[in-house]
């Protein structure tokens, strides 16, 4: 199944959906409809319930340059309306883009090379893994424009470094490798083929139940910052679920009879 839009691509096979962004000739520099398309295409994949992985990638020489100012600064009528957020989800349309993929039930995987900035940075650490090229390049690039990050990153720096490293990257705008953003922490996992490592990781996630995967997603974004009392009970609900949940039931049979297991469609 695929489907495209204008400039972001959607292809499942197997239950694992390739997203792209697909504006190579502007190296994935964002405008205001490519933001649209990235929430509707993660909107249209979390009511799949089939969908068990998504893989994040960019088309040409980068995964994304960030916002392309001089589209977007073209329609102020346009930025007004996408920087007012939704009461029910407590986002704008800059923050969803990249939001939208931490409420997808399913792990998300961004394949990251050549430039990973900004706008663009903020979508990469809005996955929950991220498999880089050495020598790509990241940066919290709003400090070069006099602004700071405002599509998600604050939140999901707050969760991947020390605050320390966190002000100093949004505050300097520096200019990292790859290589140094693992270090830093930013990237889990360096290859020099990305997308293919992300796409194996993707298919060991899918032998797991895909109630397991959704249950540990919710878990872990919930309570990171949680107390321990509200983490406990947290871990109560997601476990009595999955206690009944048939894809548990289809993953304990395989284990005893080593074989591999079947599962069905996500419960929630």
């Amino acid at each position: 199944m695929s489907s495209p839009a204008a400039h972001v691509s959607c292809a499942v096979e197997d239950g694992v959906a390739h997203v792209r962004l697909a504006r190579p000739d502007k190296l994935n520099a964002l405008t205001l409809p490519i933001l649209d398309d990235l929430v509707a295409t993660a909107r249209r994949l979390r009511r799949d319930r089939h969908l068990r992985a998504v893989v994040l990638s960019g088309e040409g020489d980068a995964f994304c340059a960030g916002l392309d100012f001089g589209s977007v600064m073209r329609h102020p009528v346009g930025v007004a309306r996408a920087f007012v957020p939704r009461p029910w989800r407590g986002t704008n349309t800059f923050q969803e883009a990249c939001w939208a993929w931490r409420r997808l039930p399913v792990p998300v995987v961004a394949a990251v090379h050549g430039h990973c900035l900004g706008g663009g940075l903020q979508i990469a650490l809005a996955a929950d893994f991220r498999i880089a090229t050495p020598d790509s390049s990241w940066s919290v690039l709003e400090g070069k424009w006099g602004i700071v990050p405002d599509m998600s990153g604050i939140a999901s720096l707050s969760q991947l470094v020390g605050i320390d490293v966190a002000k100093r990257l949004t505050m300097t705008a520096e200019v990292v490798s790859g290589k140094q953003a693992h270090d830093l922490g930013l990237v889990s996992e360096l290859d020099s083929d990305p997308v293919a490592a992300a796409h194996e990781l993707a298919a060991r996630l899918v032998q797991r139940s895909p109630d397991q995967l959704a249950a540990t997603k919710r878990l872990f974004d919930a309570t990171w910052s949680a107390s321990p009392r509200r983490t406990f009970a947290r871990e109560r609900v997601e476990q009595a679920f999955l206690l009944g949940a048939r894809n548990t039931k289809v993953a304990r049979e395989a284990a005893l009879a080593k074989v591999a297991p079947v599962f069905g469609p996500r419960g929630r």
